[in-house]
């Protein structure tokens, strides 16, 4: 049985696609066949992770929604390039288009949702999938509101500050309404000093919610400026293992 996870933050700068990124990868080395889908289309960036450049080579999200080609001839199989060597399993990336005509094509026209929503549906059903990530654009758009109501998991990701702690708690109540089965928190760059154990309890306190673990703000994450993932380099490092952790949540 296939299941859809959404990874999804209020605003931006949260590492959403470094997480889905990171958390698709690990799937793929528990033996899942995976695809991540880059749906932030404004301002698409898990290509990069995934050792793309600006031109990104065959199809994109893109070419699928304007009716160019089919969504699965749009998913790259990433396996070997992002270092996947044991496991078993494989994993598929469907970017965005990083072309600039692309991207203003999209902000002047805008795309049919419910296209998307079929595309995701023949994805699981031409590579089938275990597993569909979906990186979304922050905020609350229609797009998202999609995601949300489509998937078995919603993974929240937040940092410990104001302005996320309200946006969140919106997301939160809208995600509640739409009767999402499976609502979790992660909090990512945890500033150094901050107690884990006592910002993931006040959280969960907070948002009557799973909080399953905080990402520290780590210098070595930083300087691997999105080369690659950290996840399958440094496997042993704490953001790791609470990533580990997390994917194998979403797995269910």
């Amino acid at each position: 049985m296939s299941r859809i996870a959404s990874v999804h933050s209020f605003r931006g700068g949260t590492g959403k696609s470094n997480v889905s990124a990171n958390i698709s990868a690990q799937a793929a080395m528990a033996g899942k066949r995976v695809a991540v889908v880059d749906t932030d289309i404004q301002s698409p960036g898990i290509h990069v992770l995934c050792g793309f450049g600006q031109d990104i080579p065959g199809n994109t999200l893109n070419d699928y929604l304007y009716g160019q080609c089919a969504i699965v001839d749009a998913a790259h199989d990433v396996t070997e390039q992002v270092g996947i060597t044991s496991g078993g399993g494989q994993m598929f990336l469907v970017p965005s288009s990083m072309k600039a005509g692309d991207i203003a094509k999209v902000l002047r026209q805008g795309y049919d949702v419910e296209v998307l929503n079929d595309g995701f549906r023949d994805l699981i059903q031409g590579l089938d999938l275990d597993l569909l990530v979906i990186d979304t654009h922050p905020g609350l758009n229609e797009e998202t509101l999609l995601s949300i109501t489509i998937s078995d998991v919603l993974l929240l990701l937040m940092r410990p500050d104001k302005q996320d702690y309200q946006g969140t708690a919106v997301t939160i109540d809208v995600a509640r309404r739409l009767e999402v089965p499976d609502l979790v928190v992660l909090l990512n760059k945890v500033p150094e000093g901050v107690p884990l154990d006592g910002l993931i309890q006040q959280v969960s306190e907070t948002y009557d919610a799973d909080v399953l673990g905080a990402l520290p703000l780590s210098d070595e994450v930083a300087s691997n400026a999105s080369g690659s993932l950290f996840s399958l380099t440094r496997p042993d490092h704490p953001w790791s293992q609470t990533v580990i952790t997390v994917a194998h949540r979403i797995m269910g």
